[in-house]
């Protein structure tokens, strides 16, 4: 009897001990952690909890996601969420632990292997309201006026690929002192660029503020303008930037005015959370919208449309008074990126010209990621696509070298040209291609990029560039004159690397 007694309480205590029932986790969750780069990660979570069953969604700025393979383990639980980019595919695995009414959650992030760690607490109404907000219809389509600014593609710097949340007031006044006398500015380079994580909350009237590393944005511009230089923001048409700062939604014609009262140049916009709110069909009317804004306040400002080429965005771009367009995903630090970027820019060549260019994305130039063979390669067809040429280093300690390839003023000419024609690729092999871009005046700047492991001889022909030879050869590297050449022209080109010439008939 008494050996019965025993295992009955034993029943009952291990029935009494925690379970994977002990925490439901069913509801919205807010949860922010310190990122590798020095910004910070924002996500919400949507979770509904049936036994050990754990569903829903994970929010970010730019998307919400499904959650897969959901477990609850007493105070433990994991999930998983599939990212897609277009064939390729990555699962990114989430694990938690609950810590009375907190959640400590270890989050992946898609480009690093070291997870951030986020605390998440229950979300409020106002806070869920903000992150899945109700849609306010788009107006509808009509033409904006142009602005008559970037005749030529911009030209200047981003903080974005080298600080990103790390950048502040203090690294934005040393870069414009930097720019303007190292020879940049000199050079046409004018933009000083702040990308996404200036901002800060809205006041009581709605006014956007910024945070605590830009204590006075128009002080700053001020600053940017004394040196000659001018100033560049960053918002969206979403709630949240793509770092999960305060966006543009609802604020249109408010932000635009303050961007003006400050004294902004240069308004770069990001779809990200918009993509929450919106489908790719509504772009056209959401850009738009700030397009108009930015016209309304009589400021002369520069509007960059940055929502990855979707939606065949360089046919309408203009139209929302847009003077450039992004026409890929985000470029990385290397070889394979840059040059996967340029593949996408084949055919978008009829879209670009005076006031209004196809952006394939910011330079890399300086920031360790490839050789300098490869970021001779990347200015020049950058230069050849007549795509805006913003810096992406720290142009502080940047090298001479570095500068030597931002700076040269023979490749910038071909950016820079007057005829404003975006460049074509001529021919194509699986270790070499040509580029061609005509210039004002009837000469041609030509590109030959050897792709392969090994230097190659490169080579064109005058034939397929539709000229008659004899032709004039200068290698603006080089700065050496080739002489006049028959029929056409070949060059022993280095791995990865590039000799760009001005063919003059």
């Amino acid at each position: 009897m008494q050996l019965i007694l025993r295992r009955f309480l034993l029943v009952l205590l291990l029935a009494a001990a925690p379970s994977a029932l002990a925490s439901d986790l069913t509801g919205d969750w807010t949860a922010a952690g310190p990122r590798p780069d020095g910004g910070t990660m924002h996500l919400m979570f949507r979770f509904k909890q049936d036994g050990t069953r754990l569903t829903g969604i994970v929010s970010a700025a730019s998307s919400d996601l499904a959650i897969v393979n959901g477990q609850v383990n007493g105070d433990q639980f994991s999930f998983a969420v599939q990212l897609n980019f277009g064939e390729r595919s990555r699962t990114l695995t989430y694990g938690g632990t609950v810590k009375g009414d907190t959640l400590e959650i270890s989050a992946p992030t898609p480009r690093s292997d070291a997870p951030v760690h986020l605390t998440a607490r229950r979300a409020t109404a106002a806070e869920v309201a903000a992150n899945w907000p109700e849609r306010i219809p788009p107006p509808a389509l009509h033409p904006v006026p142009a602005n008559g600014l970037a005749r030529t593609p911009p030209m200047g710097w981003n903080s974005w690929n080298h600080f990103a949340g790390k950048v502040d007031d203090k690294t934005v006044r040393e870069i414009a002192d930097t720019m303007a006398g190292d020879g940049m500015q000199a050079a046409g380079y004018v933009y000083v660029n702040i990308d996404d994580t200036w901002q800060g909350t809205r006041d009581a009237q709605g006014n956007i503020r910024t945070n605590d590393k830009f204590p006075n944005m128009k002080a700053l511009a001020d600053y940017v303008h004394s040196k000659g230089l001018k100033l560049g923001i960053y918002s969206g048409p979403g709630t949240k930037t793509c770092a999960g700062f305060a966006g543009s939604y609802g604020h249109e014609a408010q932000d635009a005015r303050t961007y003006a009262a400050w004294g902004i140049d240069y308004l770069k916009y990001d779809w990200c959370s918009a993509a929450k709110i919106y489908q790719d069909g509504d772009m056209q009317a959401v850009y738009q919208k700030m397009g108009e804004a930015l016209r309304a306040t009589g400021r002369p400002i520069v509007y960059s449309l940055c929502q990855y080429g979707r939606d065949g965005v360089w046919e309408w771009g203009p139209a929302v008074g847009g003077n450039l367009w992004r026409t890929t995903g985000d470029i990385s630090d290397d070889w394979k990126s840059m040059t996967r970027i340029l593949v996408d820019q084949v055919g978008l060549e009829q879209w670009a010209g005076p006031g209004h260019w196809n952006d394939p994305d910011m330079l890399e130039v300086g920031n360790s990621g490839m050789s300098a063979e490869e970021y001779r390669t990347h200015m020049s067809l950058w230069c050849i696509l007549a795509a805006p040429l913003l810096a992406g280093n720290d142009l502080r300690t940047a090298s001479r070298e570095t500068l030597d390839i931002l700076e040269n003023p023979e490749v910038i000419a071909v950016d820079q040209d007057a005829l404003g024609q975006q460049g074509h690729r001529v021919t194509l092999s699986p270790n070499y291609g040509v580029w061609a871009k005509p210039l004002a005046g009837g000469a041609q700047a030509v590109a030959l990029v050897n792709s392969s492991d090994e230097a190659a001889t490169v080579s064109v022909e005058w034939k397929d560039l539709d000229l008659k030879g004899p032709c004039q050869v200068r290698d603006l590297w080089a700065h050496a004159d080739r002489g006049r050449q028959a029929d056409g022209f070949s060059s022993n080109v280095p791995s990865h690397g590039v000799v760009l010439i001005k063919v003059t008939p």
